[in-house]
This record gives C-alpha cells, sequence and structure tokens, in this order.
C-alpha cells in the first residue's frame, strides 16, 4: 500500500492517492470480517486440524473470539502503517508502534495475564488492546491528513532528491 500512495502522492495526484487509502482499508477490513466470521463459525471444530484434544479443542473455542478480533486489526492496522510510511511518516508510524506495544500492549497484558489471572487470554488481551489503540491513532491521522498538503511534501522530497547525484551514476 505504502508503494501506491508515494507514487500517487509523487505523481501530483492527491484524489488518487486518498482513494487508493479508501479502497485498500476498506477491502482488507471487509475481507478480515469475513475471515473472522468463518472462524467464530468454525470455533468449535478448528482446533481438531491441529489436535483430537478435548482439553485443547476448548480452549481454542473460548480463545476463537479474541483470534477473530486479532485477525480484523491486524487486517487493517498494517495497510493503515503502509499509508502512513507512503505518506512519509516513519518516524511518527514507528513512535507509534513503540508506544503502542511497550507502553499499553504488553504492560497491559502483563496485568490482565498475570495481576488479574487471566492468563493466555489476559495477555492476548493486552497485545489486542495495543494494536487496537495504534489502529484508532492510525484511523485518526488518515482521516485527518490534508492529501494536497500531502502532494506538496512529497514534491519537496523528490526536490531535494533531484539535487543529489544519483547512488549508481556510471555504473551500468
Amino acid at each position: 500500500m505504502h508503494v501506491r500512495v508515494s507514487n500517487e502522492l509523487g505523481a501530483g495526484n492527491p484524489k488518487s492517492a486518498a482513494f487508493s487509502v479508501v479502497v485498500v482499508t476498506m477491502l482488507s477490513f471487509v475481507l478480515s470480517v469475513i475471515i473472522s466470521v468463518v472462524i467464530l463459525l468454525c470455533n468449535d471444530y478448528i482446533s481438531y486440524i491441529y489436535t483430537d484434544g478435548e482439553n485443547v479443542a476448548a480452549a481454542v473455542s473460548k480463545m476463537t473470539p479474541l483470534l477473530a478480533l486479532t485477525i480484523i486489526l491486524n487486517g487493517t492496522q498494517p495497510v493503515l502503517s503502509g499509508v502512513a510510511v507512503g505518506c512519509g511518516w516513519q518516524a511518527f508510524v514507528a513512535y507509534v508502534n513503540i508506544g503502542c506495544y511497550y507502553a499499553v500492549g504488553i504492560p497491559l497484558g502483563f496485568l490482565l495475564g498475570f495481576y488479574f489471572d487471566l492468563g493466555a487470554v489476559g495477555i492476548w488481551s493486552g497485545m489486542i488492546g495495543g494494536t487496537l489503540m495504534q489502529t484508532m491513532i492510525l484511523v485518526w491521522v488518515t482521516l485527518r491528513a490534508d492529501w494536497n498538503k500531502e502532494v506538496a511534501d512529497a514534491m519537496k522530497r523528490l526536490q531535494r532528491w533531484e539535487d543529489k547525484t544519483p547512488l549508481l551514476v556510471g555504473q551500468e
């Protein structure tokens, strides 16, 4: 996704960049929801692909809703991260990733898993909390993006690189 957005921004097409973001985000979200629904419908049977154990099957069935939510979030969040990278917001994405996972997801998972004694469900829920926070931040930033400004910023970055000597000059 980041390549499509950056290409459209570099070509001076703010409407195409914005449209690409909407299309790929919605497509990814819809596909993730469909897969999650299938997983939820098969929650009592899915573990039998890997095991015959009744205890394992019961545990997997109990955690299937977390898997479904994870699929939806992890189907959307990487697309939005790619959009941000395509816009040149790499540092911002890095800070959001670090903050959401290390300041929210891991501590929340530790708290839920060990302090509240929820075990694997608690640890997984904490990480989902970090991913949810990251996704919400990226959705908010993407919705507020001024695509005309992003085109102007991309043009400035291109101009800065045009003034440099290409790395591969004379290496045919």
